[in-house]
C-alpha cells in the first residue's frame, strides 16, 4: 500500500539545511495499523504530513497504492488524496457553523459521490458510530469525545484506503481516548490500513507494528 524508499525532509536553516527526516525507508501492506513514536521533534508529523500528500517538498521515492507520489503533478496528487487518503487530527477540525450529518457529508461531495449514496452513507456511519441522535447538532453542542467521534466518523466516510492520526487521543479523557482507541481497532479489523502518530505508549502498544522516530532517523530504540 505504502512504501518510502530514502525519503528525506529539510527545510532551510541559516547558511545551511535543517532535516527533518532522513533516509526514511518503510513498506506498509494493507491492513496494517502502525504507530509512529518518537519524542517531540522527532519528525512524526512531518511524516504523516508527507504520507497524506500534505507536503509535496520532499527528496526520495514515495509510493502510495501503485502510484508514485514523487512524480504527480499537483492535480493528481488532490486527486489520489481525497480518493485515498482519511484524516483524524487530534483538534477534531470540525466545521462549527454545520450539524454533525453535514460536517460527515462534506467529504461525499467532494469525491462527486450521488446524493442518494451520499444520504445513505450518512445514515449508515451515524448508526454505526451511533451518534444518531447527535446528527443535527454543532460541534460546538458535543462533548470533546464526542467531536472527536464524529471527526473519525467523517475521516472513513469516503473509504479511504489509508486512514492517518495525528494523536488522536491527546486532547480527550481517559475514557473518551479509550472509546476512540477501540474503535480505531474496529476499523483496523475490519481492513482498514491505519498509521497513528502517538505519545500514548499504552496506545501505541495497540497497534500491530511501532515506527520509531529519533531525530530524524527510523530508530530501533
Amino acid at each position: 500500500m505504502i512504501r518510502l524508499e530514502k525519503l528525506e525532509k529539510s527545510v532551510p536553516a541559516g547558511q545551511g539545511r535543517l532535516w527533518l527526516l532522513r533516509q526514511i525507508n518503510l513498506a506498509v501492506t494493507a491492513g496494517e495499523f502502525i504507530a509512529i513514536t518518537g519524542p517531540s521533534g522527532a519528525g512524526k508529523s512531518t511524516l504523516l504530513s508527507i504520507l497524506g500528500l500534505m507536503d509535496s517538498e520532499f527528496e526520495g521515492h514515495y509510493q502510495l497504492d501503485g502510484q508514485v507520489v514523487d512524480k504527480l503533478a499537483p492535480k493528481a496528487r488532490q486527486a489520489l488524496q481525497r480518493e485515498a487518503i482519511g484524516f483524524i487530527f487530534q483538534q477534531y477540525h470540525l466545521i462549527d457553523d454545520l450539524t454533525v450529518a453535514e460536517n460527515l457529508d462534506l467529504p461525499l461531495s467532494y469525491r462527486n459521490v450521488p446524493g442518494a449514496e451520499r444520504k445513505a452513507r450518512v445514515a449508515d456511519i451515524l448508526d454505526r458510530f451511533q451518534i444518531v441522535g447527535k446528527k443535527d447538532l454543532y460541534p460546538r453542542q458535543l462533548s470533546g469525545g464526542q467531536q472527536q467521534l464524529v471527526a473519525v466518523a467523517r475521516a472513513t466516510i469516503s473509504r479511504p484506503k489509508v486512514l492517518l492520526a495525528d494523536e488522536p487521543t491527546g486532547a480527550l479523557h481517559t475514557s473518551q481516548g479509550e472509546m476512540i482507541m477501540a474503535l480505531l481497532e474496529e476499523l483496523h479489523r475490519d481492513g482498514a490500513t491505519i498509521l497513528m502518530v502517538t505519545h500514548n505508549q499504552a496506545n501505541a502498544a495497540r497497534a500491530q507494528r511501532r515506527v520509531n522516530l529519533l531525530d530524524g532517523w527510523i530508530s530501533d530504540s
